[in-house]
């Protein structure tokens, strides 16, 4: 457990002199439906406000795996102009502006005011609130119900999951469709993934806890795909439970959970200390680093750099800066850690010997991206599964 700022609560140069808010940052287990959960120590409205930070247009590959998933789901379940589509937690229309590019009658829900103001300003009509069954009824009287319900990387941001899922089953239309990705669990833990932990992530899912999920409030998983996205995703299909036939991929997934152990609270038990063995790595090469007179800085001022390194206790005399390719994290300071965000100008200019990827995710798209490095004999690092300097 470490005791830490929600990691999107970027600071100014005037809030560098403040007291900032810690929050105990610890997981814990349900033994009976083993769903993975932390403590809400700050309110969701608290996190998600007018000062959130992150705007999902920022990466390449993330806006391509966006742009291929609305050719699959128009293709599979026949979204047309004739079809309503809503995204829920739809950011800065990062991925509805590819059903406007299709003509396709769309709409997002998103409560926090600065992404949801770039979207509108992409011509994305854009409701700015929580979603939730008292704000599906509104949509459903002034908009009426969704063909297709898309609700990327937001299950896990909800602090009362059952009341989301509740207003997914009353928006859906008769035979519509929902799609959730998510991360999975099972990479969580087999790849050590801790940095995903933070306070804006209230709930961690295996495919056998959100199924129960579902099915409680009345509706079915038919279909799941595992996919690359964030460290090893799922995306399920949700129905009414009348539409479509389940595929085979659903059953096959829960067995291998519960093969796994999932379903053992022995399975979560080395954890800590394989969080430790990464915060033991990675402490040890900054430290030899530095001493060694090296220049480090980082790469991409996520959420998860801020879990990794509040957890490891780095402050700017082990990183200088961290690098990252938005404006509305530019100028602006770690939370807790108040290593500086710069632009990437700033690594051509110090030319640093090594470069932490903190969004370990992203690692191709970046290492591409900044390849030049190479030219003066820079290197990349990882921490996360376990160090690699690449």
């Amino acid at each position: 457990m470490v005791n830490a700022p929600a990691s999107n609560s970027f600071l100014t140069l005037d809030q560098l002199n403040e007291k900032e808010s810690f929050y105990p940052l610890k997981v814990l287990v349900c033994e009976k439906c083993f769903l993975v959960q932390i403590d809400e120590y700050k309110a969701a409205g608290e996190i998600f406000d007018s000062n959130y930070a992150y705007f999902s247009s920022y990466s390449r590959s993330w806006l391509a795996h966006c742009e291929n998933y609305v050719d699959l789901v128009t293709k599979r379940f026949n979204i047309t102009s004739a079809s309503k589509v809503v995204e829920l937690a739809s950011n800065d229309g990062y991925l509805l502006q590819f059903f406007k590019g299709r003509n396709i009658p769309h709409l997002g829900i998103e409560p926090t005011r600065g992404t949801a103001e770039v979207a509108v300003s992409k011509g994305i009509k854009t409701i700015i609130r929580f979603f939730g069954e008292s704000c599906a009824k509104d949509i459903i009287k002034e908009e009426g119900k969704a063909d297709l319900i898309a609700a990327n990387n937001v299950l896990g941001h909800v602090p009362d999951i059952n009341d989301f899922v509740k207003g997914t089953k009353a928006l859906l239309s008769e035979k519509g469709v929902m799609t959730a990705e998510f991360p999975h669990l099972l990479q969580l833990m087999k790849f050590n993934q801790f940095d995903t932990i933070y306070h804006e992530h209230f709930s961690y899912f295996s495919l056998t806890a959100i199924f129960r999920i579902f099915k409680e409030n009345g509706l079915r998983i038919f279909d799941v795909e595992e996919i690359p996205t964030h460290g090893g995703s799922l995306r399920i299909y949700v129905d009414h439970g009348h539409t479509h036939g389940v595929e085979k991929s659903v059953a096959d997934l829960l067995e291998r959970e519960k093969s796994l152990g999932m379903m053992s609270l022995d399975y979560y038990k080395s954890f800590q200390e394989a969080a430790n063995k990464i915060k033991y790595q990675f402490l040890t090469f900054l430290i030899d680093a530095r001493t060694s007179k090296k220049r480090v800085i980082a790469y991409g001022a996520a959420a998860k750099g801020n879990t990794l390194l509040n957890y490891c206790g780095v402050k700017q005399d082990l990183i200088e800066f961290v690098v990252d390719a938005s404006p509305h994290k530019q100028g602006k300071f770690l939370p807790a850690s108040h290593i500086p965000v710069v632009s990437e100008k700033s690594i051509r200019d110090s030319k640093p010997d090594y470069v932490v990827i903190l969004p370990w995710n992203l690692k191709s798209e970046i290492t591409e991206q900044l390849s030049y490095i190479r030219d003066w004999g820079g290197k990349f690092v990882i921490a996360i599964p376990e160090l690699a300097i690449l």
